[in-house]
């Protein structure tokens, strides 16, 4: 098998919300997406629907499933809680810098959240979802939020889920998961691809 012909993993992270656009951590709150949100999610169909996947997995999260249906995916896709964003528990809400201005130097992903989860809770979510992305046998989409993205990309190149930390995502962008010589080299193809 060459590398062409190895399975890709396809990271879209959803679009924009409304504390998206104002730096709050969302975790489990279930924002809508914005109207540009929308927009945005709608613009990644053309790109999307030009590849063959064997399967399409989604955050059960509204803004990681609408960007889903709006990508054209919602009658493929299968919902996995795994996907979903990360537990910032007492942070819920709160943006870095009011987050560092009671407890200097915090860092997500060494420090998790109170009350929530830590990297390695979410490592363990991200390992599962890897799990059945290996097992499909074809081409994966995933559909989810930043952090846990940054995650998974860490878990897949085989690195600490605090290596998440190097890999910014920005909404409604496109990564490329895949292998250099063979199943055995996990690299990144493609990372934070946005067209806005």
């Amino acid at each position: 098998m060459t590398t062409t012909e190895l399975p890709m993993v396809y990271l879209v992270r959803h679009g924009e919300t409304p504390w998206s656009l104002t730096g709050q951590h969302t975790g489990l709150t279930d924002l809508p997406l914005t109207e540009h949100g929308e927009q945005v999610a709608r613009e990644l169909a053309p790109r999307l629907q030009a590849v063959p996947f064997a399967l399409v997995l989604t955050s059960p999260l509204r803004r990681a499933a609408r960007t889903c249906e709006l990508a054209g995916f919602a009658a493929a896709a299968r919902t996995d809680r795994d996907l979903c964003e990360w537990n910032y528990g007492a942070y819920e809400g709160r943006r870095t810098a009011e987050i560092r201005a009671e407890r200097p130097g915090w860092e997500l992903f060494r420090d998790g959240c109170p009350d929530g989860e830590t990297a390695a809770d979410v490592a363990a979510r991200a390992d599962r979802v890897l799990a059945r992305v290996r097992a499909a046998p074809g081409n994966a989409l995933l559909f989810s939020s930043g952090h846990m993205l940054r995650v998974l990309a860490a878990r897949w190149l085989e690195l600490a889920p605090q290596s998440g930390r190097l890999l910014q995502l920005s909404t409604a962008s496109v990564s490329m998961l895949g292998y250099e010589h063979g199943p055995d080299e996990p690299v990144v193809h493609l990372w934070n691809e946005s067209r806005r």
